[in-house]
């Protein structure tokens, strides 16, 4: 692992961001519960990577989702310990087949913080293809996420989610989507594309055509270099 490509990144991530919100690093910390300093140090290169304890702070500082900050930006600490996760498949809006999943020649690991509140849970892993969430995730971006099912966690709004969609012929595609509500109140699984081609909502219930299952919850995005 690179350590200046983290230091360089973490502090383009945070100078971005704040410049992006209009707030000073001290006022973003100060909100965010975080040491008043604790940003400024990463502004200023004294503070070289973000301990696992602090991301979730640090990601509220900048009014971020803790998965936008990939492995490769600003979230992995140099000294501390990380977890392996397979990745076992691909999500690809419109890529309908009988499986997702990939032959165990084609799977390979990542490497993410071993946050505590994780272990007790299963992490999977996919990796993205196709333009339908390119706005948010460039293609080949490592999706680490959590079973719904298995930690038992209330969706949310403004999340993102492996959404698993098939259609009464039993074929099936896998995607990623965000949680969002209309003014009608009703929820939709929302594509982040600048592709004409995925620009509509899906209706998170489903329609008469396909079922439509929320598979699992977006907890890290890891480039691979």
């Amino acid at each position: 692992m690179d350590n200046s490509y983290m230091q360089n990144e973490l502090q383009k991530v945070v100078v971005r961001r704040l410049d992006e919100l209009g707030l000073g690093p001290v006022e973003a910390a100060t909100k965010a519960g975080l040491e008043r300093t604790y940003i400024r140090d990463i502004v200023q290169g004294k503070k070289l990577s973000v301990r696992t304890d602090k991301l979730e702070a640090l990601a509220r500082a900048l009014q971020l989702d803790p998965s936008d900050l990939s492995l490769s930006k600003a979230t992995a600490s140099l000294d501390a310990s990380v977890r392996h996760v397979d990745v076992k498949g691909f999500v690809q809006a419109g890529h309908w087949a009988e499986t997702w999943e990939w032959g165990d020649d084609d799977v390979y690991s990542v490497p993410v913080p071993d946050d505590p509140a994780l272990r007790p849970f299963m992490l999977h892993a996919a990796e993205t293809r196709g333009p339908s969430m390119n706005k948010r995730y460039p293609e080949k971006t490592v999706l680490v996420f959590s079973d719904v099912i298995e930690t038992g966690a209330s969706l949310e709004l403004g999340r993102r989610y492996i959404v698993e969609r098939e259609r009464a012929d039993g074929l099936r595609e896998a995607t990623v989507k965000t949680l969002w509500r209309d003014e009608a109140g009703q929820i939709w699984l929302l594509p982040e594309s600048d592709d004409p081609r995925f620009q509509e909502p899906i209706p998170i219930d489903g329609n008469e055509d396909d079922t439509v299952r929320v598979v699992g919850r977006v907890v890290y995005a890891v480039s691979r270099e």
